[in-house]
């Protein structure tokens, strides 16, 4: 059993931004650091987040191959580390490197619906086991007392369940990100942002200094003010809908640049992932984001099936340059006069 810690954090960033607050999710494979430097680059968004790492993995022998998915630049912070682990023990080891890293802040998923993470007791398995949640949130504190700890969550395992978002606010943390379904729910139905304004009600009886932030559904930056506004929470968290988008958090859609605007961003995106992560991550992970760049206009989709029939950069620049010269429309080599 470890010990609850006394020490309060001494760098809180959280109380710092000005509302409302919008955010990058946490998403595995997506949100590297050659991904985010597409956002710092053309659309920062007020908190970065990495994908989510295991705590447990930081701790082994592995530890080097896992610190790649912790890389960030200076351009990029505000930056939390996501981590995520139901040894208590574990996760202070890791919390303890994490904060030597430079990050401004950590977060804990206990929402995660992936098997492999609920097996070990983590994810959204900790919404099952609150005592558990707790030990390790204590944990994490002792590890990094000087970064405000945060949680991402659901709203329940199998059902609603806000006596969960209770107990996590009673815990007096800076902020809680709150996915509006459950885990049973997966993203089969639409988010319950109709929940957000009692969630919020309960957040101002018990921990009003703890920052709200919703996330699903969330598809522009216009729908993201809206859903704030509507249910009184501090800010919103964007997964999806960022998708082949590194303009969002300036409001911008893809629609709104030519497809020779978007081709020169997506190989930029493509060369920042081979050099950051050439040597340690399969280039085939760049082609989700292909399909998402690469979409509504006349002949998209016969590029896209050659992009994803690339399996190195130098493939792709010769696809894109050949695909350049049949679009009708000009190159451009600036973008939002940068």
């Amino acid at each position: 059993m470890i010990k609850k810690s006394a020490s309060k954090a001494k760098q809180n960033f959280w109380q710092k931004l000005k509302k409302p607050i919008f955010v990058i999710a946490p998403m595995a494979n997506v949100t590297d650091v050659a991904f985010r430097a597409m956002f710092a680059k053309y659309g920062k968004p007020d908190v970065m987040w990495t994908e989510f790492v295991s705590a447990d993995g930081l701790c082994s022998a592995g530890r080097k191959m896992l610190l790649h998915d912790l890389k960030f630049s200076k351009k990029e912070k505000p930056i939390v580390a996501q981590l995520f682990s139901a040894n208590p023990i574990k996760m202070r080891e890791a919390c303890s490197i994490v904060s030597k890293l430079g990050f401004d802040g950590i977060d804990i998923n206990m929402g995660c619906p992936d098997r492999s993470v609920e097996k070990q007791g983590a994810g959204a398995s900790m919404m099952k086991n609150p005592a558990l949640a707790k030990e390790v949130l204590e944990a994490a504190r002792i590890g990094a007392p000087s970064l405000p700890i945060s949680i991402k969550t659901r709203i329940g395992y199998n059902k609603v369940d806000l006596e969960w978002i209770e107990f996590l606010l009673e815990q007096k943390l800076p902020a809680l990100t709150v996915h509006l379904r459950t885990r049973k729910e997966m993203s089969d139905v639409p988010a319950h942002w109709d929940l957000m304004k009692k969630i919020v009600e309960i957040r101002d009886r018990i921990s009003p200094d703890t920052i709200l932030i919703g996330n699903g559904d969330v598809m522009s930056l216009m729908d993201a003010k809206i859903k704030v506004k509507e249910s009184g929470c501090d800010g919103a968290m964007i997964g999806r809908g960022i998708f082949g988008n590194p303009w969002f958090f300036k409001g911008k859609m893809p629609m709104d640049f030519t497809p020779a605007q978007r081709l020169k961003v997506m190989l930029e995106h493509a060369k920042a992932f081979e050099k950051y992560l050439g040597s340690v991550k399969n280039f085939a992970n760049m082609k989700k984001h292909f399909k998402a760049y690469v979409s509504g206009w006349d002949g998209a989709k016969e590029l896209r099936v050659k992009l994803m029939e690339s399996d190195e950069l130098k493939e792709v620049e010769g696809i894109i340059k050949d695909s350049s010269k049949m679009l009708q429309y000009p190159h451009v080599k600036k973008i939002n006069g940068k």
